[in-house]
């Protein structure tokens, strides 16, 4: 079961990675990595429509991989869009339990999230 959980998150970080910094990998690396990713095409299957080895297909995800981790390394747009996607979600809930008696005590919250947002853009 944690395995699952682990392979989940690794699996949610490599979209999250490909739909942020896709666009910086080349139209072949995109198509074989893109089917990796979010068609959950086996190696073995990429490989045959790719016409190259499952060797290959192994290779350049492993490569895509570390060119994605890379560009998150520098720019961190993942970390910052998890952080905010957090933060609005404090927001929602703050408002979702809104009484009118801590509606100043609401208010305050949100604008100091809300800050915290601005500073993090």
């Amino acid at each position: 079961m944690i395995t699952q959980v682990i392979n989940m998150n690794e699996i949610l970080e490599q979209a999250l990675l490909f739909d942020f910094y896709g666009e910086l990998l080349t139209d072949h690396q995109k198509e074989i990595y893109g089917q990796f990713i979010q068609e959950d095409l086996s190696l073995g299957e990429i490989a045959r429509e790719a016409g190259i080895s499952r060797q290959g297909v192994h290779d350049l995800i492993r490569r895509c991989n570390q060119t994605l981790s890379g560009y998150e390394e520098k720019l961190h747009l993942v970390e910052k869009f998890m952080a905010i996607k957090e933060k609005t979600g404090t927001i929602k809930e703050l408002l979702d339990g809104y009484e009118k008696e801590r509606a100043e005590e609401i208010v305050k919250e949100i604008r100091k999230i809300s800050d915290e947002i601005i500073e993090e853009l």
